[in-house]
Order: structure tokens, then C-alpha cells, then sequence
């Protein structure tokens, strides 16, 4: 019996200098060999610990264990009983942080690579192109409405309808999938390849998506339920609001949100300009303000643009950094420059209403604050002048408030997040459920798929004791 790997399998990846250059994805997949050979690693615990990680609940060593017996089918399965969109967990949620963080094997090495494993099983069904059957709704089936066609609102909506509710999504953008189609970079998760491929097996179940509509303004919540004939509402319409540093110079030339950035980039198609007409500016230099995985996105998007020089300023240091660790890793090895310890202070003009530069000041790290995150403090006299043509603002976001302004009853908290119960989803407006982003703020997409997931089953719920009563 060979011995145990206490180290995962590498994952085959572009070359950093041909992948700064291209959007084509990063992380190329392991082969079936790799797969079944990281599968074996797996202990199968008897009390397995990686599930107490996982925010939908997957059936880790159930699924790991049929990959071992090279039975992918089975594998695929098992997964797609509690996770609705397999192919984009594998590639973007944070198993560090979440399944892997637990996994046994990570006491003594490295965890199970079950990330990895998710990915592999999901994208060798997809190759398969299987026939979707669609779901025979009753004729008296009950309506329900989701706002917002992100991964809270797509995972709610899979799970309702296999359950034989009829579920429209309203999504107010012109393609479905939130932050999967418009933050997301393609290098880190293909649109064509995965995220249409997966909403489109959505609307072969059944699932209707009707694109363009705010919710807000074309129906309110209590149109779509008292004049359209909803029964429930879920509202996923995630954290789509920048925050800026109001700092002077932000209203300058060359500067954007995050936000901006990516949409244009990645919704929009400005890296296949002019095939597609949305110009986005990045001229030689880039600085991008923050650390989180948003951050990192904007950073590489910016080098595969054209910018010679990109840097990530950020206030605190290495340790700090809310990004994944393999973000930040690939980014490095991208040749992002990471100004760390610096605070930006002012976006410089060049007398044309341009930015020229941005000026930072050095910091230090004191005491712990509330979070154990250790308080930056800002070293007195150590301003400095970064050039730059550009200036990528990438310190979150909030909720956009125009569903929540427009419904009279659903209470929201200062922050403007729709409060909701967070076992159920329920609001203080009875039929209306809310999750992911517009009430936790900005976190990750296996966190709202969660809520997705917890709302499907109270709404599930809610619509059964309606209809007995």
C-alpha cells in the first residue's frame, strides 16, 4: 500500500507571463488520473468535519469516495443534491476558509484538495452535454419571485423549482448571474464555458428569467404579489453599491469603483475592444485601492488591459490581507507590485481634470481592533507621490436601496441591509424572504448560495401552510 500524500496535487496553470497577457482561465482542472489520485487522500472520517464547513452542505466524502471508484456519475450526483452550481463553487469559494479549513489531513499537511475534486466532477458532466428533463409543474403550481439573478437568487430558484414551485427571476441587468457574469473575471471563472452554461440548465428545468426589469420601478414587491399573483418573494439582489474613500480627487478622470471596472470588463466585454464598443481606459500605471479578492480581480484585469506597471495599495500588511491566499499568490506572480502599509490620502490631478498621481502616506500597525485585525496608523510625514494614469477604488460595497425604499413593511438596518432571519430568510414583510449580499453585505457566493438554499425550504414551507390554510 503506498503511503499517504500529506501535499495536494498541484494544479496545472497557465504560465504567469503568457497568463498576465490573456483572460483566457488561470487554473486548468486536474486530469482524471490527478483526480482519482487526490481522492484517495481522503481519510473518510467517520465523523466527517469538512461538511460542518460548507454553507450548502455537501455530501463531501460521499461524493470524494465515488471519484476513488471512478464512478463521476455518481460523484456529480451527490453534489448536485445540495449544490445547484458545482462547476463555479469549484472555481471560486474559499474552501480554505470553509471545507478544506476543517479536513483532517490539514493537521498534519495539506487538506484534500475537495475544492479541486468539486471542480473536476462538475466540468466533466458539463462536457457531457446531458439532456436536461424539464420539470412537469402542476397546473394550480404556486408563483414565486425572485429579484435578482445572482447566485443566492439562482440557487433559490433551482431548489423551489424542484420542488414544483413556478419561479420567475427578475434580474435588472441585461445577462443573468449577479457577480458570477459582472465581477468575476474571466480568467478566474469563464462565462461562456460555465456561468451561462449553468443558468441555462436552470431554464431547461423550467425556470423562467426575464432580464432588464428593476424591481423597484417597473413592479414594486407588493405589485408583483398583489396585481402579477405572486405568492412569495425572495429578494437576492446582493451588495452592487461602491463605497468610495471621499478623499480629494476621486471625482478625477481615471478613476472608477471596482464595481465599475469589472462590469465594463467583464458584462460588458471591454477586453475584446473594439469587437465589442466599451472602451476602458488603464493607461501605463494602476493603482488599486484594497485587499480583499475584489481587489486582486481588478489588479490582474488591469495587467491583462495593457497597464506596464499595476499596484495594490493597501493599509495594512501581508498577514492582513482579506483576499484568498491564492489570489494574492497568483497576482504576485502576475508582477502586481504590492504597496503594502500605505494609505492613500489624494488622487492628484494633472491640471486637466486627469489623475496623475496618487498620493499616499505610510502606515504602521498598533493594537488589535475589535475583529483581532491589528489598527493601522498613519506614520506623520511619510506622504508620498505614486504615478499613475489610474485609480481603481476597491474597499466594498453596500446595498443597492431601491428594492428596499420601494416596499412599505420590510424593515432594513442602518447600513441599509434588508434584516431577515437567518435561519429562514423571512422579513418583517410576511411572504417576503431575503438573503445573501443585500442582507449579510458583501461576502462570498457559497455564503448567499446558502441562504438561497435556507430560503428555498422556508419558502417551501410558508407556501404549504398558506395553501392548507
Amino acid at each position: 500500500m503506498m503511503a499517504l500524500s500529506l501535499t495536494k496535487h498541484p494544479m496545472p496553470e497557465q504560465d504567469p507571463k503568457v497568463r498576465a497577457h490573456n483572460f483566457n482561465e488561470v487554473a486548468l482542472g486536474y486530469d482524471e488520473e490527478t483526480a482519482v489520485a487526490e481522492a484517495e487522500r481522503c481519510l473518510n472520517c467517520k465523523v466527517p468535519q469538512c461538511r460542518t464547513g460548507c454553507p450548502v452542505g455537501v455530501n463531501i466524502p460521499g461524493f470524494i469516495a465515488k471519484i476513488k471508484a471512478r464512478d463521476y456519475d455518481g460523484a456529480i450526483a451527490i453534489i448536485k443534491e445540495s449544490n445547484s452550481l458545482p462547476a463555479v463553487c469549484g472555481r471560486v469559494c474559499p474552501q480554505e476558509n470553509q471545507c478544506e479549513k476543517h479536513c483532517i489531513l490539514g493537521k498534519k499537511g495539506e487538506p484534500v484538495g475537495i475544492g479541486r475534486l468539486e471542480r473536476f466532477a462538475a466540468d466533466r458532466e458539463m462536457a457531457q452535454n446531458k439532456e436536461i428533463v424539464p420539470i412537469e409543474f402542476a397546473a394550480d403550481a404556486q408563483k414565486v419571485a425572485i429579484i435578482g439573478a445572482g447566485p443566492a437568487g439562482l440557487t433559490c430558484a433551482g431548489d423551489l423549482a424542484r420542488k414544483g414551485y413556478r419561479v420567475t427571476i427578475f434580474e435588472a441587468l441585461h445577462t443573468a448571474g449577479g457577480v458570477l457574469s459582472y465581477g468575476i473575471p474571466e480568467f478566474r471563472l469563464p462565462k461562456d464555458d460555465i456561468v451561462k452554461k449553468e443558468i441555462a440548465n436552470l431554464e431547461k428545468l423550467g425556470v423562467k428569467i426575464e432580464v432588464d426589469v428593476v424591481v423597484g420601478q417597473l413592479y414594486t414587491i407588493d405589485e408583483l404579489m398583489e396585481e402579477e399573483g405572486f405568492d412569495a418573494v425572495f429578494v437576492g439582489t446582493g451588495a452592487g453599491l461602491p463605497h468610495f474613500m471621499n478623499i480629494p480627487g476621486e471625482n478625477l478622470n481615471g478613476v472608477y469603483s471596482a464595481n465599475e471596472f469589472l462590469t465594463r470588463c467583464n458584462l460588458m466585454k471591454a477586453y475584446r475592444f473594439p469587437e465589442y464598443a466599451t472602451p476602458l481606459r488603464v493607461g501605463n500605471a494602476v493603482a488599486v485601492v484594497g485587499g480583499g479578492n475584489v481587489a486582486m480581480d481588478a489588479a490582474r484585469t488591469a495587467l491583462r488591459l495593457g497597464a506596464e506597471h499595476v499596484y495594490i495599495v493597501y493599509r495594512r500588511g501581508e498577514d492582513e490581507l482579506p483576499a484568498r491566499r491564492e489570489e494574492a499568490h497568483h497576482a504576485k506572480e502576475e508582477g502586481v507590485d504590492f504597496q503594502l502599509l500605505n494609505n492613500p490620502v489624494e488622487i492628484m490631478s494633472d491640471g486637466k481634470g486627469w489623475v496623475r498621481a496618487l498620493k499616499c502616506i505610510r502606515m504602521e500597525l498598533g493594537e488589535p481592533d475589535e475583529s483581532g485585525r491589528r489598527s493601522p496608523k498613519a506614520v506623520k510625514g511619510s506622504e508620498f507621490e505614486l504615478p499613475v494614469d489610474t485609480v481603481v477604488i476597491a474597499i466594498g460595497q453596500g446595498p443597492n436601496p431601491i428594492v428596499a425604499s420601494t416596499t412599505p413593511g420590510m424593515e432594513t438596518n442602518k447600513r441599509g441591509n434588508i434584516v431577515a432571519d437567518e435561519e429562514t430568510c423571512a422579513t418583517t414583510k410576511p411572504g417576503v424572504f431575503a438573503g445573501g449580499d443585500i442582507v449579510t453585505g458583501a461576502a462570498t457566493v457559497i455564503l448567499a448560495m446558502g441562504a438561497g438554499k435556507k430560503a428555498a425550504a422556508a419558502i417551501d414551507a410558508y407556501l404549504k401552510k398558506k395553501r392548507g390554510a
